[in-house]
């Protein structure tokens, strides 16, 4: 047994030098599935030259938003409905052949889970049109418990038609293990920690306010941990924060939506932390592009015109491609990364794909 043991221990070792075989690392796709997709998609990607191979796909219903476990061996996925059938898949992942397992499926009792994320032990949904956040148990196997509580934005903003109810768009885990929540509707930022012994999410107040009709989708940190950048969707602005312990200080707001569509979408940091880019949409589709300064705060660099839709992107571990999930058109598109200037190159080697919205590396 202590044999095995070690054995498994340095295969799983391994699994960053597996996930590169054949030039490649291991990508997987989520995509809406009204359309004749079949819902989750890996693909090797060369992240030498750009170009994509698919491997291996999975039927799942309206996987919009998922998420790698840490080790590479799971995934996390949400099927996106807008009534009693929302869920939170666990799927098992191959690092080497891309190949995907259903595992199992638990309900989030919330409808329309957008937003998926995990420390290993929890996995975290927010669930848009509920306003709610499901918490689930992970087992040791890595399937999923059923969802034990859920927390709900309560306010909504001056936006009759988009928060007129309670909306959540993203539950994530900060680098010190608090959880910061967006409160779409109420125009704030929650923030909480989970109590392991009580197996509960405790309150931990309100991390940020936003200005009223802001509309706050995502988040994400800096490398280091001392920085947060929000993309609003109503407002299109990214919001620069301080953070210290589950609560987060304003330092800077830029517009990144110029064509005021009100469609912000998503929000990333280039893995040496220099540049942050965020998607727009709706008019003016594209990426605008933010270099960061030593205080943490942004300064405009340029905007990168996509397909229609570009609802989510990412950028590979390396920071040498920037890849979008246009939805509308359909595609994937590659995009080459400056990492002097962070601006970005269409390499025209599109990944056709219908509905794309949510990509990972893993």
């Amino acid at each position: 047994m202590k044999t095995k043991a070690i054995l498994l221990g340095l295969i799983f070792a391994l699994i960053p030098s597996l996930n590169r075989a054949e030039n490649g690392i291991k990508m997987v796709v989520g995509t809406y599935t009204d359309a004749g997709s079949k819902g989750l998609y890996s693909f090797s990607f060369d992240d030498s030259n750009g170009s994509a191979k698919e491997l291996s796909s999975l039927k799942v219903d309206n996987p919009s938003y998922f998420t790698f476990s840490k080790n590479g061996r799971f995934i996390y996925a949400v099927s996106e409905k807008n009534n009693a059938t929302a869920a939170l898949n666990a799927i098992s992942f191959d690092p080497l052949k891309g190949n995907f397992g259903f595992m199992n499926s638990q309900l989030t009792h919330g409808a329309d889970p957008c937003y998926v994320d995990t420390d290993g032990k929890i996995a975290l949904t927010a669930n848009y049109s509920s306003g709610t956040i499901s918490v689930f148990p992970i087992l040791k196997n890595g399937t999923l418990d059923k969802s034990l509580l859920m927390v709900s934005s309560k306010k909504g903003g001056p936006n009759k038609t988009r928060q007129n109810t309670p909306h959540a768009h993203c539950a994530i885990f900060a680098p010190d293990g608090y959880i910061l929540s967006t409160d779409f509707s109420g125009d704030r930022i929650l923030s909480f920690y989970y109590d392991k012994n009580k197996k509960k999410l405790e309150d931990h107040g309100i991390a940020a306010h936003l200005k009223a009709g802001s509309g706050p989708r995502h988040l994400t940190f800096s490398p280091n941990g001392k920085y947060a950048y929000l993309i609003s969707e109503l407002s299109g602005k990214v919001t620069v924060y301080t953070y210290k312990e589950g609560k987060l200080k304003e330092i800077q707001t830029l517009v990144a939506d110029d064509a005021h569509a009100q469609g912000g979408a998503d929000i990333h940091v280039s893995p040496d932390g220099n540049f942050v880019y965020a998607s727009t949409r709706l008019k003016g589709d594209g990426i605008t592009i933010f270099r960061v300064n030593g205080n943490g705060t942004l300064t405009w660099v340029g905007k990168q015109s996509t397909g229609k839709h570009p609802r989510n992107f990412a950028i590979t571990p390396n920071g040498k491609f920037l890849l979008v999930a246009c939805r509308d058109a359909n595609k994937i598109q590659v995009f080459s990364r400056n990492k002097n200037t962070g601006l970005l190159k269409n390499t025209n080697q599109d990944i056709y794909l219908s509905h794309p919205v949510c990509i990972r590396f893993l």
